[in-house]
């Protein structure tokens, strides 16, 4: 490493042409360039330059030596160049997972993104299973819920409104609930808990709070599935908003006691970087932000 700086000053005396020049530019004494080339003529046997009082001439092995050197600092400048390119702007292979209740907010997301910047790519994972990061060489991941613990970074998104939800069909045969003490008389589609009895913490107007418990007849892994089951008539769910957003317009959902909540689901953008991240990571974890904090029931 010492010959690396070394080649790098003396390619900066023979540019500037003195050595109180390429000191000033290096920011060194005079004294302390003419130790290091005096340390790099010794090293090697060699003389590069005659000094005099007035002007330096380079040796031949000097001139020979200062090509080299010169090419050593552009292409010191070049890789300086990559790391400022890879840090500002996005490029390569993003490799992202997601869970599949997400996956159609990935190609409103990043389109712009993509169309803007070709020399990036994307490849997507949907899968609801935790997979990890670093087996399947995934560069971001989209997390929802509480997270475990772990040595990864986590970036929250937006928080996602939950919403009570059910078929008119189903209301019609099973009535609709008055308030959260009715909930545990229905039917439940819930995501899978190892099939016990679920608590279930309310807030209602002017800040009641209700704690009932609720027995799931259906449990899945997916939430998509569980909001398609609830518009076919099974049961009683609470629907992610972002998702429910169609079937509620079109009548397959209605709400269920509206004007109680229960807290809304954090989404968050996990990497396996706690350091600086690339600037691929950075700018898919933006856009997804963007157009998230666009969508019905999703806030920062």
């Amino acid at each position: 490493m010492d010959d690396l700086k070394r080649f790098a000053l003396f390619a900066e005396v023979v540019r500037t042409g003195s050595l109180s020049a390429a000191a000033r530019h290096l920011g060194i004494s005079t004294s302390a360039v003419s130790q290091q080339l005096r340390a790099l003529e010794q090293r090697h046997g060699v003389t590069l330059l005659h000094r005099s009082s007035r002007k330096l001439t380079l040796t031949e092995s000097g001139r020979n030596l200062a090509d080299h050197c010169e090419a050593l600092v552009a292409s010191a400048a070049r890789a300086r160049q990559q790391l400022m390119l890879a840090r500002d702007a996005p490029e390569g292979e993003l490799r992202m997972s997601a869970p599949v209740g997400f996956a159609r907010c990935v190609a409103p997301a990043l389109a712009p993104l993509l169309a803007d910047h070709a020399a990036l790519k994307l490849h997507l994972e949907i899968d609801d299973q935790m997979i990890d990061l670093i087996d399947a060489r995934i560069d971001l991941a989209i997390r929802a819920g509480q997270l475990a613990d772990s040595s990864w970074s986590a970036r929250r998104l937006c928080n996602i409104d939950y919403l009570l939800c059910a078929a008119p069909a189903y209301l019609v045969r099973a009535g609709a609930p008055r308030s959260p003490r009715d909930l545990p008389e229905h039917e439940w589609l819930t995501p899978s808990r190892g099939g016990r009895a679920l608590p279930l913490q309310m807030t209602g107007p002017d800040g009641v709070r209700e704690s009932v418990e609720i027995a799931p007849r259906i449990t899945s892994n997916s939430q998509i599935s569980l909001q398609q089951m609830c518009a076919s008539g099974l049961g009683l769910a609470f629907a992610v908003s972002t998702d429910a957003e169609d079937d509620l317009r079109a009548g397959r959902l209605v709400r269920v006691l509206p004007e109680w909540h229960v807290p809304p689901m954090p989404l968050w953008a996990v990497t396996p970087q706690r350091d600086a991240q690339p600037a691929k990571v950075r700018h898919v974890i933006a856009a997804l932000q963007n157009y998230l904090l666009t969508l019905p029931g999703a806030t920062a």
